[in-house]
């Protein structure tokens, strides 16, 4: 007879296990919607803006200009995959050339580095967990800023990526197909009762049709029928009649009968939305604090129960295991076991913003090391490009080439940077950059502020206004400062920094000034309190009347 006591024992560990679960897949899920309603409200908020960024054609041929605009529209709709997207149907419709595209897609991969940094500004309460999450989240755009400092410019001189991905594209006897989607429709399940997006109008937009300026981006008819009616149309000649029986000219008017194809709505849409006459900038503008809020309350909720259940033998288990190394000589083969499995696990999520930013407080909380951490989001970086491929293969027969190869070029983007920052350990310079960045973090907490703003706002909007300037302002400004960043390392590296003031070379004389100004506000503040307290009619110093 089997071991009844063992089988309760075996149910009782099963349903522990079950109980603590579910709410953390509820809360992952929680923040997973979070994210996806996060980038909504910002192609909400930036929808009919897109299309001045994506459609100038007179800047983009400029490739400067152009990798920034990719990265400013990523940082605007806080998703890599939504303007990588955007990009192969530019490309697949003939607005943008394949060549015009790469730098733009280059500017994608830095700017989705946006939201797990933010994800990481949440720990800002807990200095030493601050330090690490931040230092967790900077691994991926530092992997992205060194990637597009040495590619970029060996694009512009070689067009390495075109001419690979060229070569490729007739090896691959891929056919037109549909789109596919694999976690999007479980998360779509929640949020498409809160509020739907055109995507189609969204595209519309972004390659420039005049028709969908003054359409609103939020859906009200989910269900239609495509109709066909014969009616009649004008035509800019005889010629362009659909034959000669059937075309009528009367002065300079020319009619003639053609099948034209309209869409008769049916059902409406169940979101909160649907009924609204607020503009989309406004409900945006809703969205984005309820987005916010739900997303740190969600990673609250996670990192305790992870930090709850993550505790004495089994978080030393859990650890050990995930950060151990393989016995000597296969060590190595850990890291790359890691980046398919990054790769993999991005491409069921269909988003590298949300593999990312889930690893962040693992990071924070010393679960994973940065070591670890650093091959996980080198695979994200790999599987999130299969979302363009993905679009690319929806594409028409007649641009599938051309969609799929730019799809392939961010994918070999990425895949050239993990083979310059992976296989030799002394050119992991993302995770040193990130560390001491994690380690300054920690101690000048302030100074993320600065990072987040002037990295993927105020930097990138400076060198947008610089690089459409004159060829002449751009070589002789431009191409020193793209030096700076080695000088500084250069300098770092050999010890050579201080010979400069401390004001250049540490932040201590800052962080000083900062402190200052804020006991002095500090001390305004309390004053006001306290004169408000000994005189309640007195304000701004005049007594009002009795």
């Amino acid at each position: 007879m089997p071991d009844i006591s063992l089988t309760k024992r075996r149910i009782l560990i099963l349903v522990k296990v079950f109980i603590k679960t579910v709410p953390l897949l509820l809360c992952f899920f929680c923040f997973i919607c979070s994210l996806d309603l996060l980038s909504t409200a910002f192609e909400l908020l930036g929808g009919k803006l897109i299309r001045h960024f994506f459609y100038d054609g007179s800047i983009l041929y400029n490739p400067v200009a152009a990798f920034l605009v990719g990265l400013l529209v990523t940082v605007a709709v806080q998703s890599s995959s939504v303007s990588t997207s955007i990009l192969v149907s530019l490309v697949s419709s003939s607005v943008l050339t394949v060549e015009t595209a790469i730098p733009m897609v280059m500017g994608a991969n830095v700017g989705t580095a946006i939201t797990n940094t933010l994800v990481a500004l949440m720990y800002a309460g807990v200095r030493d967990e601050f330090g690490r999450a931040f230092a967790g989240a900077t691994v991926h755009g530092m992997f992205n800023w060194l990637t597009v400092l040495v590619l970029m410019p060996l694009e512009v001189i070689t067009g390495l990526l075109f001419s690979v991905s060229k070569k490729v594209i007739p090896s691959l006897k891929i056919k037109s197909g549909e789109d596919i989607m694999l976690l999007k429709p479980i998360i779509d399940l929640f949020t498409n009762y809160i509020i739907q997006v055109d995507d189609e109008l969204f595209n519309q937009i972004a390659s420039g049709h005049s028709k969908g300026e003054n359409k609103s981006l939020i859906m009200i008819w989910c269900k239609y029928l495509k109709k066909v009616t014969l009616k009649n149309v004008t035509v800019p000649s005889p010629e362009n009649c659909t034959s000669p029986t059937l075309c009528w000219t009367t002065g300079d008017m020319t009619w003639t009968l053609m099948n034209i194809t309209y869409k008769e709505n049916v059902t409406k849409c169940k979101h909160l939305f649907v009924n609204t006459n607020y503009s989309d900038a406004t409900v945006g503008f809703i969205l984005l604090p309820v987005s916010l809020v739900s997303m740190g309350a969600s990673l609250i909720f996670l990192v305790k129960l992870l930090t709850s259940d993550l505790q004495g033998p089994v978080a030393e288990l859990i650890v050990k295991g995930i950060n151990k190394d393989f016995p000597f000589p296969f060590g190595w083969v850990s890291g790359y076991l890691a980046i398919i499995f990054g790769a993999v696990m991005t491409f069921v999520v269909q988003s590298s913003s949300v593999f990312t930013s889930t690893i962040i407080p693992l990071v924070g909380t010393e679960v994973i090391s940065l070591e670890r951490a650093y091959p996980l989001i080198l695979g994200s970086n790999i599987g999130t490009t299969t979302t363009a491929i993905l679009a690319a293969l929806a594409s028409p027969a007649s641009t599938l080439q051309d969609s799929l190869q730019i799809a392939l070029c961010h994918l070999f983007f990425n895949i050239f940077g993990v083979l310059l920052w992976y296989p030799i350990p002394f050119l992991r310079l993302p995770i040193y950059f990130a560390e001491s960045l994690g380690e300054t973090i920690t101690t000048y907490r302030w100074f993320a502020i600065v990072y987040v703003v002037f990295c993927f706002l105020v930097g990138p909007i400076l060198a947008f206004c610089l690089s459409i300037a004159r060829r002449s302002v751009l070589l002789y400004v431009g191409l020193p400062l793209y030096f700076v960043p080695f000088l500084i390392v250069y300098l770092h590296t050999f010890n050579v920094l201080k010979l400069f003031p401390l004001w250049i070379r540490d932040l201590k004389p800052w962080d000083d000034l900062i402190t200052s100004i804020m006991i002095q506000c500090q001390h305004c503040k309390n004053n006001l309190k306290r004169r408000k307290k000994s005189n309640p009619n007195n304000i701004e110093g005049k007594t009002l009347p009795q």
